[in-house]
């Protein structure tokens, strides 16, 4: 059997990792095509090498653009490459535009497409994430489901053929690399070794955010009020957009780190305040309580006892959050029985092709 992985933006770089390491252990051949959504070398370079996948077949360079725009030039660029390297499979992730382009291409050129982490919904569809995972889940022969939850929904919409509950990757990665994290990335390496203790850690970076100043206002007005140092590793977007601001003197930002290193700061850090998807995830199984700035999440899983609270840009809100503890032990979520979820999917592909 030969696949073809398309990735193009952080969080699936990562997934992708521990899928990878599963996939030629297996036998399978795979081929990586990064569409160069993620271009900045501080989030894309640095995790191909720090994480061990293997080198990109081809990057697409298709960087930044509107939806529109970034989605048609991936379609044009990777249909070309396919037309020459036509795999058994196409392998898509998550819910970026990299994951709808290659789901649409696959579609059209008869490639069956199989979608890890499907089955996903924040039932907002003013979130462009959204769109993408209903149609990419609509295109797929095969769908791995992270939770119980995931193919519940999918079930809701009447798609039963084809899914499967895996368990979730992002767990596989957060299990393996945080030994790692401990053993190669001590805080200081970091931070240096004057961060006041104990920090809280933030991230924002989607647009229903940073690109609405009052939403951006509010949020930077709850940092103002909350009486520990924060730590904000800001992607590049996010940086220039800043510009017009005044952060609070609390608040200390630094360059994206690499995934290994994101992880010392997630497992140092008292609190989580994000608007990420896999970072409230991740939080959770590193036993570090979660403040979820959007007005939905798709890992509900993750509030039991509060140890997610979703709070939206809400000044305070946020700040309340911050004083809430959670309740019992952190929620046990994302494993199935009979191994990892990486392992899974490469049982699930090599049953296909039999």
């Amino acid at each position: 059997m030969e696949l073809v992985t398309v990735v193009g933006a952080r969080p699936q770089f990562i997934k992708a990792a521990v899928v990878s390491h599963a996939l030629i252990k297996a036998g399978i051949t795979e081929r990586i095509v990064h569409t160069g959504q993620h271009y900045d070398p501080g989030m894309s370079d640095v995790f191909f090498s720090e994480l061990g996948i293997p080198a990109p077949a081809i990057n697409l360079d298709v960087r930044s653009g509107s939806h529109g725009a970034q989605t048609g030039k991936m379609m044009v660029e990777l249909e070309a490459y396919l037309e020459g390297h036509r795999p058994d499979w196409l392998l898509v992730y998550g819910d970026t535009n990299s994951t709808i382009a290659s789901s649409l291409v696959g579609a059209k050129m008869g490639i069956p497409v199989a979608h890890v982490e499907a089955g996903l919904r924040s039932f907002n569809q003013k979130m462009p994430e959204e769109i993408n995972r209903i149609v990419t889940d609509r295109l797929s022969k095969l769908l791995f489901c992270p939770t119980q939850t995931a193919v519940e929904h999918l079930g809701k919409e009447g798609m039963t053929k084809g899914v499967h509950l895996t368990g979730d990757v992002m767990l596989d990665a957060t299990r393996f690399f945080a030994q790692r994290a401990r053993d190669s990335r001590p805080l200081a390496s970091i931070l240096g070794p004057d961060v006041p203790q104990p920090y809280f850690l933030a991230t924002i970076h989607r647009a229903e955010n940073t690109d609405h100043p009052e939403r951006l206002k509010s949020i930077l007005a709850a940092f103002a009020q909350i009486e520990k140092t924060i730590v904000w590793p800001i992607h590049p977007r996010t940086r220039n957009l800043l510009s017009s601001y005044v952060l609070p003197g609390n608040v200390r930002v630094i360059d994206p780190v690499p995934y290994v290193s994101m992880l010392t700061l997630i497992s140092s850090a008292s609190k989580v305040l994000t608007d990420s998807g896999g970072l409230q995830k991740e939080a959770v199984w590193l036993n570090r309580p979660c403040i979820t700035m959007r007005d939905e999440t798709e890992w509900t899983e993750t509030l039991e006892g509060g140890w997610n609270q979703i709070v939206g840009a809400d000044t305070q809100k946020i700040v309340q959050a911050v004083l809430n503890e959670p309740v019992g032990a952190a929620p046990d979520f994302g494993e199935v029985a009979g191994g990892t979820a990486s392992q899974h999917i490469c049982r699930l592909l090599q049953a296909v092709q039999n």
